[in-house]
């Protein structure tokens, strides 16, 4: 994420926050990439093999929309009730980060984890900017060199923990594998580019994510 905020479109989009929101960005914080967890026994590879899939995916268009871009039939489930709902077959699976599959023990009630990795969760760290504007340059910039750190330092021990729980599932039955992660790339990506909520998107901005 660090080289989307450094390319010219997201410096713009950096900008562009920074002026509306008050605020300055010190960086992008990674937690966590969803990956698909599902009931059924049979492997996924592209997303034609989503289809028919009841796959619980947040209320909201952009959340069904997302489901349905993965090639599966999304369907609206608080989170709370997932793991019933899953556990009756009411769904067929759920997408989450690892850490939550594992503290809301949906592995239990999962035969398997396709590590599709479609949605790369990041917060922003951010300061006021009347904070940052009273700063000296030495102390912004040693500021900034501690949010570098304590960023780095995050993004490391939330990959750690996620390496873990490969192994961790993989210890308690489940059948954890990467698919095919660039039909499914081209899929999602070709589902956008054709629907609306691609038309406000910066020129560019899917490039750039693309060369990362």
């Amino acid at each position: 994420m660090r080289a989307v905020f450094d390319s010219d479109v997201g410096g713009e989009l950096k900008k562009m926050a920074e002026d509306q929101l008050g605020i300055h960005i010190l960086g992008p914080t990674y937690f966590g990439a969803r990956q698909i967890g599902l009931v059924p026994t049979t492997k996924i590879n592209t997303p034609a093999d989503m289809a028919g899939i009841k796959l619980r995916m947040p209320n909201g268009d952009a959340w069904q929309f997302l489901g349905q871009a993965l090639g599966a039939n999304p369907t609206p489930m608080a989170y709370a009730e997932v793991y019933t709902g899953m556990q009756s077959g009411a769904i067929d699976g759920q997408d989450n980060p690892l850490p939550n599959v594992q503290n809301m023990k949906f592995y239990e009630v999962m035969s398997q984890i396709a590590l599709t990795s479609h949605l790369v969760g990041f917060d922003l760290l951010t300061v006021s900017s009347k904070v940052w504007n009273d700063m000296t340059p030495e102390q912004q910039a040693a500021f900034q060199a501690a949010a570098d750190k304590a960023i780095a330092w995050s993004t490391q021990e939330h990959l750690k923990k996620e390496g873990e729980l490969v192994e961790f599932f993989k210890t308690q039955g489940l059948d954890v594998y990467t698919p095919d992660v660039a039909a499914f790339r081209t899929h999602a990506q070709q589902k956008y580019l054709e629907s609306d909520l691609a038309k406000n998107w910066p020129k560019g901005m899917l490039d750039t994510i693309n060369a990362m």
